[in-house]
């Protein structure tokens, strides 16, 4: 079982930034891939970003995040980070880490949720 802890969120003003941090008890090179999701209320839980871990580090972002949004992976501190940036009201969500491995069949672990409030 793997154990994801994200830390990082908070209330910031729109334009402002903020890391989010997923740190995972288990060293990431045993994942395919890690990504983070956000879940505003009312709503299914979108991808924002996400990274491989076993093929090259290769991103993929929501078209609502590119280039405001980075995903970028530490693998000696077994840490996945999310830097947003020009931060907007609709990024307001609780924002979940997301591991995923692929073999011998494809497990999805998860985080408990950090909250993002973006104020106007």
């Amino acid at each position: 079982q793997v154990q994801l802890v994200e830390s990082g969120g908070g209330l910031v003003q729109a334009g402002g930034s903020l890391r989010l941090s997923c740190a995972a008890s288990q060293i990431i090179f045993s994942m395919n891939a890690m990504g983070w999701y956000h879940q505003a209320p009312g709503k299914q839980r979108e991808l924002v970003a996400s990274i491989t871990i076993t093929s090259g580090g290769s991103t993929n972002y929501a078209d609502s995040v590119k280039g405001r949004f980075t995903i970028v992976s530490d693998n000696a501190k077994n840490t996945v980070y999310l830097q947003m940036s020009s931060l907007k009201r609709e990024d307001t969500a609780v924002y979940y880490c997301n591991a995923r491995r692929n073999f011998p069949t494809i497990v999805n672990y998860w985080g408990q949720g950090t909250q993002v409030t973006v104020s106007s």
